[in-house]
């Protein structure tokens, strides 16, 4: 519901402010006053599109805010990432220069989010509303809401067979790719199992490399250690026992010596492992012909698989076994395509059967939309029109043979159709209705079944045009009725209509300094009373005028 409506700089309107309630709210005056600038203004604010000709004469940009109650949008603001606020606040720029910009809730949108998001909290109907019951792909939709059917069953069976339909064509289009591929894979796996790598491989093997390379020089230094350490005359063991000699003669005199003496083994036990080790080591030296070669070539391998898999030998080896796993998870090209093929004779078959049952819970609410609209239209002098729900295909398909026309709101499109006077064929609506039948027409739906979603705002306008008399009181009723359900805004030349309204507003034009300006202003009381009976009597409003306008008034509080 739109609680409150700003315009500023918008054509002839320098500046107004609406406090909008529920019910129905009507909005009359004068041919030019600035009725139809006020419908103008609504739609920017929904995301129509704008031209900087409708800024006010001297002005650089105009400006349109609208503040909204409805609790059905916060799953839109959520999914697109907008502001949730517990109120809509939308605001639309026009600048001179041609550029403007849309925020919700303060934040910048696109134009084409802000059209979507309008048409879930109004809807307008009239002569020049391009959408709505204009657009044909719209009739399937309040078709199924007049037989409250939900599409989101079929519409996720569908999505489900679309998605096994474009995985079989993108296998058959690119089976070379997916056999290349799978020789690629086959080659890697093969490479990398080939080589037999192992863990801590590569450290080992450049410790081997080492040693091999440097053996003679090794056997030297083991040689020369040794000696040094236990062999020559002067060896350091030799020397050692001579210092724990005197050591133990030196403790014998004095006892601060005997630490050391007992100390003794722990520095001489290691130093003759070493020597053992160093002696055993150059004997079990051995350089076996043509092993570095081998090695280096076991190195090289392990070095060119590092370039290609990874950048150590576990990332190479892990990469090899995500190779073998893809491959045999996969299968082959025929395999997958067979798998794939039944999977899509499965998604047919279900989708087919919940679209059947939505095809025919479809069908008989066309039946009884068409005599309930039928029945709605000649109360409002269209008694000879007949109204038609049209199929396509007009026979409901029996088998999945075809599936051409399916899509995720079923099997079928559906139009409607009218034909106002006898003798004429049904035609589609953009093609034969006007402006005040187009309203009369949504009148006669909602009235009928209520196909409008619920909290959505209704604008009509001409809704009177064409009418007078005991059918504009129909129509009043039926707006009535409908504002019930919904929040109504009609303009409206016809004081019947204009009787009943929850809330009044009329526009004016009057001079200032020179330049005609817009004003809209709430109506009360005798206020009121004084504008039905101008719109009953003219510019000359008499007192007659006025008694009638009075009872009207009246006997539009009981309806």
């Amino acid at each position: 519901m739109i609680k409150w409506l700003r315009i500023k700089n918008i054509a002839l309107i320098p500046e107004v402010e609406l406090e909008l309630g529920s019910g129905l709210t009507l909005l009359t005056g004068e041919t030019g006053a600035g009725k139809s600038i006020l419908i103008d203004a609504l739609g920017l604010l929904l995301g129509r599109r704008a031209s900087p000709e409708l800024i006010r004469s001297g002005e650089e940009q105009a400006l349109v805010e609208g503040l909204a109650e409805r609790a059905e949008a916060r799953p839109f603001l959520e999914s697109h990432g907008l502001p949730v606020e517990d109120e809509l606040l939308i605001r639309r720029e026009i600048h001179a220069t041609g550029k403007g910009k849309a925020t919700v809730n303060g934040a910048l949108v696109p134009i084409g989010l802000l059209r979507e998001l309008g048409a879930a909290l109004v809807t307008i109907h009239g002569q020049h509303e391009p959408q709505g019951l204009l657009d044909p792909e719209t009739h399937i939709q309040l078709l199924d809401r007049h037989a409250g059917v939900v599409t989101s069953d079929v519409a996720g069976h569908f999505a489900r067979l679309r998605e096994v339909d474009t995985e079989l064509e993108a296998l058959r289009r690119d089976r070379r790719e997916w056999e290349r591929r799978r020789e690629v894979l086959e080659f890697q796996a093969k490479e990398i199992e080939a080589a037999g790598l192992a863990d801590g491989e590569e450290e080992a093997l450049q410790q081997e490399k080492a040693v091999q390379a440097n053996a003679g020089r090794l056997a030297t230094l083991a040689e020369e250690a040794y000696a040094l350490l236990y062999e020559d005359e002067a060896a350091a063991m030799a020397r050692l026992k001579q210092v724990y000699r005197r050591v133990e003669e030196l403790a014998g005199i004095d006892g601060r010596f005997e630490g050391h003496r007992t100390a003794r083994d722990g520095v001489v036990a290691p130093l003759e492992d070493l020597a053992y080790f160093l002696r055993d080591y150059k004997d079990g030296l051995q350089v076996t012909p043509g092993r570095l070669d081998e090695i280096e070539s076991r190195l090289a391998l392990i070095d060119r698989l590092k370039r290609k898999y990874g950048s150590s030998v576990e990332e190479v080896v892990a990469f090899g076994v995500r190779c073998r796993t893809e491959l045999e998870a996969s299968g082959s090209a025929e395999d997958r395509e067979r798998a794939l093929v039944a999977a899509r004779v499965d998604a047919a078959r279900e989708y087919f059967a919940v679209a059947q049952e939505l095809s025919r819970k479809r069908r008989a609410a066309a039946k009884d939309l068409q005599r309930k609209v039928e029945s709605e239209l000649a109360q409002l002098a269209m008694e000879r029109t007949r109204f038609r729900v049209q199929f396509d295909p007009d026979v409901p398909a029996v088998d999945a043979g075809d599936s051409s026309s399916w899509g995720p709101q079923g099997v079928e499109t559906a139009e409607f159709l009218l034909s106002p006077n006898p003798g004429e064929e049904l035609r589609p609506l953009a093609r034969i209705a006007s402006g005040g039948e187009l309203s009369r027409i949504l009148l006669a739906l909602n009235a009928a079944s209520g196909l409008e979603a619920p909290g959505q705002s209704l604008v009509f306008d001409e809704v009177d045009a064409g009418i007078g008399g005991g059918v504009a009181e129909v129509v009043g009723r039926k707006l009535k009725a409908i504002a019930a359900r919904h929040q109504v805004l009609c303009v409206t030349h016809l004081p019947q209509i204009a009787s009943l309204a929850d809330a009044h507003f009329v526009a004016r034009k009057r001079l200032d300094r020179g330049r005609t300006i817009a004003e809209v202003h709430s109506l009360s009381g005798e206020e009121r009373i004084e504008e039905v009976a101008r719109m009953l009597g003219g510019e000359t409003i008499t007192d007659t005028a006025r008694r009638h306008a009075r009872e009207m008034v009246k006997q539009a509080l009981r309806v």
